[in-house]
């Protein structure tokens, strides 16, 4: 690394992972090292990571039972790697940042607030805190940046935020916030990229689909509504996660199974989606193996593309028409087939695909006759980190051709 150039180091703290990557930032940031922590809590956690090329160069089996000494750990490993004494700042994916809608400098201020609204996210939000506050008590003088997941969505219209109970929640923060925001605002920079800044300015429907997935209708490069809501577990089938239910299933297993409000939640998060509807896996490329000779993964797959398809013909509704769907995520970046089952019978939205092309996982996969452009866009959380980071910071000239 040069000695003269800022580096900046980017987390994305999952709910057993940690992800890191480390950039230098110049005209371009320039990725120079990347890796993560997986099985947080779990027999088995590792620490590995890669060079610039994608070659894994090592895998460390590390003691951590939760965020906190992961962090530590992790920590430890990056102080003894040559050049991240020219780190000058480290950005945090924060999956709820409640009404913040810009990337903000961390600041006790700030933190205090994290954890006054750990309630309304705390799956997320007390091990992104963990991983701020064990960066502060290492390295004090290290600026750090909360990068929103919600932040994107702020721009919906009233009229998407409200949920249609007493108005008095209102007053306490319940209201439909939207995640997926980072993947959503680097999709929107490459969109305009690859695209112009007239097709990134269109009606656009983006679906992230992963192990979390949601779709957002983003009109003028802004959003106007998403189908996650005043959690993550809201909108689609998700791999263990619910998507919307009937209110009234809560009071009915409570009733038949006196089932409490916290195994409600887990079930919902953890037990349900894929997961749930398969009793297999959670993962689509086994459910897709399995499929022909297992009904229960085959149902678990359609009804995944049936809800996608959906919420593609709700948002059109909402934009008032298509100019552009984004497929990104896992999924959506990864599996030609399920971007077929759903694009299946939208036609009439002048939705059609080139089949050569999507099976090629191409860039432009729509049809020459279809009157929609359907991309792929590999999404980059922890690009979009950085990026935010050297925004707020002032580091560097950052382009759009990091």
């Amino acid at each position: 690394m040069k000695s003269n150039q800022a580096c900046v180091l980017a987390i994305n703290g999952g709910s057993s992972s940690i992800k890191f990557v480390l950039y230098q930032s110049g005209e371009t940031l320039e990725r120079k090292l990347y890796g993560k922590i997986d099985r947080i809590g779990l027999p088995g956690t590792n620490l590995t990571f890669k060079d610039p090329n994608g070659n894994q160069q090592e895998s460390l089996s590390i003691a951590a039972s939760d965020h906190k000494s992961a962090a530590n750990r992790l920590i430890d490993w990056l102080d003894a790697q040559p050049g991240f004494a020219s780190v000058k700042a480290v950005g945090h994916r924060v999956v709820h940042g409640m009404t913040h809608s810009e990337p903000e400098r961390v600041t006790p201020e700030l933190l205090d607030e994290l954890h006054r609204i750990t309630p309304y996210d705390p799956d997320h939000l007390p091990r992104e805190i963990e991983l701020i506050e064990a960066f502060r008590q290492r390295h004090s003088k290290l600026p750090q940046v909360a990068c929103f997941d919600t932040a994107f969505h702020r721009t919906m219209p009233r009229v998407a935020r409200l949920l249609p109970i007493p108005r008095r929640y209102e007053a306490k923060g319940v209201q439909r916030y939207g995640f997926h925001g980072l993947s959503y605002s680097y999709l929107i920079e490459e969109l305009a990229r690859v695209a112009g800044v007239k097709g990134a300015q269109g009606r656009v429907i983006l679906a992230h689909l992963g192990n979390g997935a949601s779709l957002a209708a983003v009109r003028d490069g802004k959003s106007i509504d998403t189908s996650m809501g005043f959690t993550p577990a809201a909108g689609l089938v998700m791999s263990t996660r619910s998507g919307d239910l009937d209110p009234g299933l809560l009071s009915f297993l409570a009733r038949t199974e006196r089932m409490t409000a916290s195994q409600f939640d887990q079930m919902v998060n953890h037990k349900s989606g894929l997961l749930g509807i398969s009793e297999a896996s959670s993962d689509m490329r086994d459910l897709l193996t399995r499929e022909a000779h297992d009904v229960r993964a085959a149902e678990a797959v359609a009804l995944f593309c049936y809800q996608a398809k959906k919420w593609i013909g709700s948002y059109t509704a909402a934009l008032g028409g298509l100019d552009t769907l984004v497929f990104a995520g896992g999924i959506g970046e990864n599996c030609p087939v399920i971007r077929t089952r759903i694009c299946n019978g939208l036609g009439f939205l002048g939705i059609e695909l080139n089949e050569t092309r999507n099976g090629e996982n191409a860039p432009l996969i729509s049809a020459e006759s279809g009157r929609v452009a359907v991309r792929v866009i590999r999404t980059d959380e922890e690009l979009m980190i950085a990026r935010s980071v050297c925004r707020v910071l002032g580091f560097g000239v950052v382009n759009k051709k990091d």
